[in-house]
């Protein structure tokens, strides 16, 4: 079965934009190797973590940062299509 993302998101801190970008830019990379992505608001104040099925991949709080959208291409590729060429998002 094909993977799920999950966003998890602050909506109080207003980062619906952000995880809403992020799904976008994830589901037209991967078309074929997701499941879906799935937009979780949390009640958590201050959360983004980003989760492929129940790994987490990514964690605002512990990187004390968002992701780069080329970073988390790269984090996703690795776990659903290692085999995957992401063209300029590729490391190099």
């Amino acid at each position: 079965m094909k993977p799920t993302i999950t966003i998890c998101y602050c909506p109080k801190c207003g980062w619906l934009l952000r995880a809403a970008y992020f799904a976008q830019e994830l589901l037209t990379t991967f078309v074929d190797d997701l499941y879906g992505v799935t937009l979780a608001p949390s009640e958590i104040s201050g959360r983004f973590e980003v989760y492929i099925d129940d790994t987490i991949i990514f964690d605002r709080k512990l990187e004390r940062r968002f992701p780069e959208t080329k970073e988390l291409k790269q984090k996703v590729r690795d776990m659903v299509n290692p085999e995957k060429e992401l063209g300029h998002s590729d490391n190099k």
